[in-house]
């Protein structure tokens, strides 16, 4: 589980005070994947921030009662200096896994050949995308946290291991996805939700999430 109570978190932005959440609580129970729907810049990475334990509320708690993913595409952690392998042996070692798996499993998924022995800092994007989604998969939690959906790769092949993996997962595990688009959540969740002016608004369904979503965006 994870839940929010009469939790607050806003921003100066140099002009005005961006207020991302305001006493606003919910939950989220384990085995109901949840999506967010929100407009770019409505602090959809701040909340998937706050779940992970990136980032601290301003007020109010967040209680956490389950193993929690850091969020896809999230790159803390991993030292640009060291290699892709040097990478994930340590962080098999921090989540007390076998290194060696750890490695045979990232090198299979990321497929990014020659690049997994060098260091991370040469990536490109797409091939940080993938990397990190893959240090993502090998590790199994009860939650796992994605902002904006699947990486953006032009690899199919990559696509389609990743996507065959994570609805593995999804069998025993929960998934929280925030997106600014509706299309992004029909594959994994059962249940929505809109952030709007500072409150989390529960759905039953993304139908009922996507209603309110369209009616603020042409309002």
């Amino acid at each position: 589980m994870i839940a929010f109570e009469n939790v607050s978190k806003s921003f100066w932005t140099g002009k005005t005070r961006k207020v991302i959440l305001d006493r606003a609580s919910f939950k989220v129970e384990v085995g109901n994947s949840l999506g967010i729907l929100a407009p770019n810049g409505a602090g959809k990475t701040t909340i998937i921030n706050m779940m992970a334990g990136l980032e601290k509320p301003d007020e109010g708690e967040i209680i956490r009662t389950s193993r929690i993913s850091f969020p896809l595409g999230f790159m803390g952690g991993v030292m640009n200096k060291h290699s892709g392998t040097e990478n994930c042996r340590y962080i098999a070692r921090l989540y007390g896994l076998d290194p060696d798996y750890m490695e045979s499993f990232c090198r299979w998924l990321a497929g990014i050949n020659e690049y997994f022995d060098m260091p991370v800092g040469t990536y490109s994007s797409g091939m940080r995308s993938r990397y990190s989604f893959a240090l993502m998969l090998a590790l199994e939690f009860d939650f796992y946290l994605i902002d904006e959906g699947m990486p953006s790769t032009g690899d199919v092949e990559f696509n389609k291991k990743a996507g065959a993996i994570l609805r593995q997962r999804l069998e025993n595990a929960t998934i929280i996805v925030v997106s600014h688009q509706a299309s992004t959540l029909e594959k994994f969740c059962r249940s929505a939700a809109v952030l709007r002016n500072g409150q989390l608004y529960m759905f039953e369904t993304l139908e009922e999430a996507k209603r309110l979503y369209d009616y603020e965006a042409h309002s």
